[in-house]
């Protein structure tokens, strides 16, 4: 699943239908009065927040939303009917700006919020309306008013709990994969994830999303743009956890957990040394490969004791889904006590 978290979209709102110019005609009435009927008016755009909805994805095939157009009014004094409206979703934490003006309207923070985005047009006013004792035979109606329309940018502005780290193919995607909602798509070559991958865990403690966020993979002097560049990490800011991703199988081969560690946190560092304040864990990935993980994890302990900043480790397999309960069951138990402190 790509991560799309800016787009801009056209919409315009409804025009207002035009009056009606008629005179009512029966047989014993032959020069009846005015009735004309107003027009309908232009249907409204609005935006609405909804929860379940994680990226703006659809918004990249689809970015102009136009709203019913208000009838025109008819004889018999009839009204036309008001434009249908249009309702547009989008994630919660959605920021909208008016491209033209460059005005922030709204920030969606909240399920179900709705913002009127565009107004629809005023309906015009039939002949029914302009008959006086001067003039009873009123030819005159007026025009619906056009519906707003407005250039917008949707961007994202994204609630993650948990940000993962890590160097290309140490498995980070798999992992999203599996211990959450993400449906993402595998390959062994490098910066698999060339895009953000969001994930959620459902919290059976209290019943709420957990986010999970995979970004592209660090290498060397990604801090300068190399590879695909830190800028995805903007997303860190408010998380309350960062996993690093390691894979253990290539130990002593090309890395070692030192240099691997390293690596990561002279990257994050340059692009913000905050982020080493934030509550971090290390996942070691794919301990399937290896015959005996006795020493490893000896050798892990001794690593460990040079980064403070690192407060647990686990040894996974996200192919096989081995560790994975115990720390879905730690990351669930962390944010839950974490939320309540803060409450």
């Amino acid at each position: 699943m790509k991560f799309f978290d800016e787009v801009i979209i056209h919409v315009q709102a409804g025009k207002g239908g035009d009056g009606c110019i008629s005179f009512y005609r029966a047989r014993f009435l032959p020069k009846g009065g005015p009735d004309g009927g107003n027009g309908g008016n232009g249907g409204n755009i609005y935006i609405i927040a909804n929860h379940n909805i994680n990226n703006l994805k659809n918004f990249h095939y689809k970015n102009n939303y136009v709203a019913g157009n208000g009838l025109n009014g008819k004889n018999k004094k009839r009204t036309g009917k008001n434009g249908k409206n249009l309702i547009i979703q989008v994630p919660l934490g959605t920021k909208i700006t008016d491209v033209e003006k460059n005005i922030v309207l709204v920030s969606l923070i909240n399920n179900n919020q709705i913002f009127l985005i565009a107004k629809g047009g005023k309906n015009g006013l039939g002949n029914i309306n302009f008959k006086s004792s001067i003039n009873r035979t009123p030819y005159k109606k007026t025009i619906g008013s056009l519906g707003e329309k407005k250039k917008i940018k949707l961007e994202l502005i994204l609630k993650v709990d948990i940000g993962i780290l890590g160097l290309p193919n140490s498995g980070k995607s798999t992992f999203v994969k599996n211990i959450s909602s993400a449906k993402t798509k595998i390959n062994n070559y490098i910066f698999t994830t060339t895009k953000p991958i969001l994930g959620i865990i459902k919290n059976k403690l209290d019943n709420s999303n957990i986010s999970i966020l995979d970004v592209p993979g660090i290498i060397k002097n990604s801090f300068l743009g190399k590879g695909l560049g830190l800028d995805f990490i903007k997303y860190f800011k408010n998380c309350n956890l960062i996993f690093y991703i390691i894979d253990i199988s290539i130990i002593d081969i090309k890395y070692d957990i030192f240099n691997i560690l390293n690596i990561i946190k002279n990257e994050i560092t340059k692009y913000n040394d905050k982020l080493l304040l934030k509550e971090q864990w290390i996942i070691f990935n794919k301990i399937d490969l290896l015959h005996n993980s006795n020493y490893i994890i000896s050798y892990i302990k001794e690593i460990l004791i040079k980064y403070q900043y690192i407060k647990k480790f686990y040894l996974v397999s996200s192919k096989y889904n081995i560790g994975i309960k115990k720390l879905y069951i730690d990351i669930s138990s962390y944010l839950y006590e974490l939320k309540n402190i803060k409450h």
